[in-house]
C-alpha cells in the first residue's frame, strides 16, 4: 500500500518520500509513474501534502490516524527488551513516584520521545499515616503516607518553638482523628475534625486548626503529579532543529499544570490514547502527538506515555506505551 510505504519511509528518513525512492525500498511491481499517480490521488484526499517545492511528498495528520486505525502492523518484543524494561523500572523502591519517574525516563529512552507519567489522584487516595518531622524550632514537616505506597510532604510554620512532646501529642491526635479517609476528607472536614481536641499542644493544633484546608493546597497541586522523561532525546530529533520548534518543546516541558490538564483528562480512557497533531485542536500540541495508556493504583489509576512529533514510529510507541502501562500496574498493585 502505497500509503504505508510513504509512512514508514518518511518515519524513518525524517525526509520526503519520492516515488522512485518508494519503487526501489518497497516491491510493488509497478512503476514510478503509477506510484506517483497514486500519490498524487492521496494527496488530493487530504492524506499527503508536498513541503515547500520538494517532489517528495510527506504524510499529514489525517494520514498517520489512517494509519494507525487500519494499517498499523503489530510490534514484537524480544525478551531481552521485555526484561530489560522491567529491570528499570522495579529497581530503585516501590514508591508511586519512584516507579513512575522510572517510567516515563524508561520509556522515553527506548522510544526516543519525551516520556510522560501523570500520578493517581491523590485527593481520592486513603490515608495511612500522617508523621511530624521537626526542620527548625518553629518549622514542621508534614509526611503523608496513603494507600498504595504514595507520599505527599507539606511545611507548615508554627508561632515560636514547638516542643517534642506536643509534636508527639499532635501526632497521635492526628492519627487518630484522620487515618482511614481520603485526602479530600481531610481537607475538607480537617477543623472540624479537630475543634475539641484537648491536648496540651494548643499552639500547635491551632495551627491546623486555623489554616486548615490551605495547609493541603500544595497536596492537590497537578503540577506535582507530573513526571517527564529527558526532553534532550527529543531535542536531537530533526523536527527540533530550528530554535522556533525547540522554543515550543521548550516551553511545552515548563508548563506543568497544562500538561497535568491534559494527562488528567485522558486518565479516565482505558485502553491506549492516541492524539495526533491537529486533533489536539490546541495550538500548544498541532505539532505533536501524545500516546498515552491507563495504569492502575488499586482503585485509582493516571496515565503513563509518550509526547513527540506526528512523524514517530507508531506500531513501536504504541506497544511499548501499553507494555508500560502493564508494567507500572503490576509494581503498584
Amino acid at each position: 500500500m502505497v500509503l504505508e510505504a510513504v509512512i514508514q519511509t518518511y518515519v524513518a528518513t525524517a525526509q520526503p518520500a519520492g516515488s522512485r525512492q518508494l519503487a526501489r525500498r518497497f516491491n510493488f511491481g509497478v512503476s514510478p509513474a503509477t506510484i506517483r499517480n497514486t500519490m498524487s490521488d492521496l494527496e488530493e484526499k487530504g492524506y499527503l501534502f508536498h513541503p515547500h517545492t520538494s517532489a517528495g511528498r510527506v504524510p499529514t495528520d489525517v494520514a498517520y490516524r489512517v494509519y494507525v486505525d487500519s494499517i498499523l502492523p503489530a510490534h514484537k518484543f524480544t525478551t531481552a527488551e521485555r526484561d530489560s524494561l522491567a529491570l528499570q523500572i522495579s529497581s530503585g523502591g516501590s514508591a508511586v513516584e519512584n516507579i513512575l519517574r522510572r517510567a516515563a525516563q524508561s520509556l522515553g529512552i527506548i522510544t526516543q520521545e519525551l516520556g510522560v507519567a501523570l500520578g493517581p489522584r491523590f485527593d481520592a487516595s486513603v490515608l495511612n499515616r500522617i508523621e511530624l518531622v521537626r526542620l527548625a524550632s518553629d518549622r514542621l514537616l508534614v509526611v503523608l503516607s496513603v494507600q498504595g505506597g504514595g507520599v505527599r510532604t507539606i511545611y507548615v510554620d508554627a508561632r515560636g518553638q514547638i516542643a517534642d512532646e506536643a509534636i508527639t501529642e499532635v501526632s497521635r491526635v492526628l492519627n487518630e482523628r484522620l487515618g482511614g479517609l481520603t485526602l479530600r476528607e481531610v481537607r475538607n472536614s480537617l477543623s472540624q475534625r479537630l475543634r475539641d481536641t484537648t491536648v496540651g499542644a494548643a499552639e500547635l493544633i491551632n495551627v491546623f486548626l486555623e489554616e486548615g484546608e490551605h495547609i493541603f493546597d500544595e497536596v492537590f497541586d497537578s503540577a506535582n503529579d507530573v513526571m517527564l522523561g529527558a526532553a534532550s532525546v527529543l531535542a536531537e530529533q530533526p523536527e527540533f532543529a530550528s530554535a522556533d520548534s525547540m522554543r515550543r518543546l521548550v516551553a511545552l516541558t515548563e508548563t506543568r499544570h497544562y500538561l497535568a490538564e491534559v494527562l488528567r483528562k485522558r486518565s479516565e480512557s482505558s485502553g491506549v490514547s492516541i492524539t495526533i497533531g491537529n486533533e489536539h485542536d490546541d495550538p500548544a500540541l498541532e505539532n505533536f502527538t501524545l500516546v498515552t495508556a491507563q495504569y492502575h493504583v488499586g482503585a485509582l489509576n493516571g496515565v503513563i506515555g509518550v509526547i513527540g512529533p506526528t512523524r514517530m514510529p507508531y506500531d513501536k510507541v504504541i506497544s511499548l506505551v501499553t507494555h508500560t502501562s502493564q508494567l507500572v500496574t503490576d509494581l503498584l498493585d
